[in-house]
């Protein structure tokens, strides 16, 4: 039964969408060329962050008998009653309804409010499962912008000040929480049990996946230079990060599927596969949490023939050298604990996000994938102190020859990046041969070489 669900989707083959994609940027367009202060916004967007607005909507409420022909056409099937939606890419709900509006995720709609001196009401108190705005009201179609905090809804349900008051503990809980243990095991058991009563307390694991990303994407950025300086540029915008693509974690082979079971438990579910190759030794577990909408790449240490292998709930028993994952993971510890995040990807124009962050003095890797449909690349890196003892266990066990060893006791390793995706033509899917490469370089034991090329590059 297990393999049969491994192979189920373990081969899954997204493909651009370009039919879909030009029948959403059209009607986008029309409906931005009638109202100035949207068209204004998105300029704003461009300007201050290399945000484009297109990859900010949440849903569309269309009104016309001709936009229903147009993306039925375009593979929008009808999923629910007024509600057309199209699962072959990253594409937005339309929804039928008496007047046109564009509806815009925002992190926090009083940061959005507040940066663009508007004078709007808010729909919902802070901290309820949704709050809007109709920020930019127009005559033809008007823009609003929304806050998910783990409801699938489109338009705000009932207040609960309780169960509010619930998620700011629950929220709180998740910010304080412990990370550093005597054993990984008892990290992962305090963990998990945070995670249970979270879920049980508010009644539902989306409403506790949404406080735990927005925790976790905390964490990640005290500790990320490059995300700090992005979130102010995106606060400034008043968007916050709404534009996530995907977060990464990074797990040990010993401890991988009690790390997929905790994101199971806050409604993350199997999505594909992706395998760097023997020469990287790397996989990864793509999940979704399918009522929020996010992505999570569950990254391990793989051998060539456990790909056939329902990893993600198998054991893995040890290799004889670690890789990338578990070399970083036997550094920094796990992801999910003192770690933290890997990397954050988010949706940008790709050229104008790399030539902003280079005016700011933030430097990108190479592209690991450039097509017209994805581009990926990630910035050079926060680097961190390293425990010696971790070192000195590693280099003796001959998983860091003596020479990195001595460079990782000296100069701390790297643990976090900030990475500009930009997706065209509703493309959900990545670039495994891309991955591959870019990830090899980011092998700890290659530091030496990296340290280098940044040094080459100035």
């Amino acid at each position: 039964m297990a393999a049969a669900r491994h192979l189920a989707y373990r081969d899954r083959d997204w493909a651009p969408q370009p039919h879909a994609d030009t029948t959403l940027r059209e009607w986008l367009e029309s409906r931005l060329a009638r109202n100035d202060d949207a068209a204004a916004l998105a300029s704003r967007l461009m300007e201050g962050a290399a945000i484009r607005l297109r990859d900010l909507v949440d849903h569309v409420v269309f009104t016309q008998l001709a936009t229903r022909t147009a993306i039925e056409a375009a593979g929008w099937a009808q999923s629910e009653p007024g509600v057309w939606r199209n699962p072959a890419g990253m594409f937005p709900p339309f929804v039928a309804g008496d007047a046109e509006a564009v509806w815009l995720r925002v992190e926090s709609v009083e940061q959005f409010v507040a940066a663009h001196n508007l004078s709007v009401a808010i729909e919902g108190e802070a901290l309820a499962p949704l709050r809007r705005a109709l920020a930019l009201p127009g005559e033809a179609v008007s823009f609003g912008v929304l806050e998910r905090g783990g409801s699938p809804a489109l338009v705000p349900q009932a207040d609960d000040p309780a169960e509010r008051r619930t998620a700011r503990i629950t929220l709180q809980r998740f910010r304080a929480r412990r990370r550093q243990f005597d054993t990984v095991e008892q990290g992962l058991a305090h963990t998990e049990a945070l995670v249970d009563s979270a879920i049980a307390d508010l009644g539902s694991p989306h409403r506790a996946c949404a406080l735990w990303l927005l925790a976790e994407r905390e964490y990640w950025q005290s500790r990320c230079h490059a995300a700090r300086v992005q979130k102010a540029r995106q606060d400034a915008v008043g968007v916050g990060w709404a534009n996530i693509d995907h977060h990464t974690y990074d797990s040990s082979r010993a401890h991988y599927q009690h790390t997929i079971a905790i994101l199971e438990k806050l409604g993350y579910e199997l999505r594909e596969m992706l395998y760097a190759g023997d020469m990287a030794g790397w996989g990864s577990q793509v999940l979704e949490q399918p009522v929020i909408g996010s992505t999570i790449f569950a990254d391990v240490d793989l051998a060539p023939h456990e790909v056939e292998l329902d990893f993600a709930h198998e054991s893995l028993p040890p290799l004889d050298k670690h890789r990338r994952a578990g070399i970083l993971c036997a550094l920094h510890g796990e992801s999910i604990l003192e770690q933290g995040l890997n990397h954050v990807a988010c949706f940008y124009d790709s050229k104008a996000m790399r030539d902003q962050m280079a005016g700011l003095g933030i430097r990108m890797m190479p592209p690991f994938s450039d097509m017209p449909h994805l581009y990926q690349e990630l910035t050079h890196g926060d680097w961190a102190a390293v425990d010696p003892a971790r070192v000195d266990a590693l280099e003796a066990d001959g998983h860091l020859p003596a020479d990195e060893a001595q460079r990782i006791r000296m100069e701390g390793a790297i643990v976090t990046h900030l990475e500009n995706i930009e997706r065209n033509d509703g493309y959900k899917g990545f670039n495994k041969p891309g991955i591959d490469g870019v990830l090899q370089k980011l092998d700890p034991r290659r530091y030496g070489q990296l340290k280098a090329e940044q040094a080459a590059a100035g």
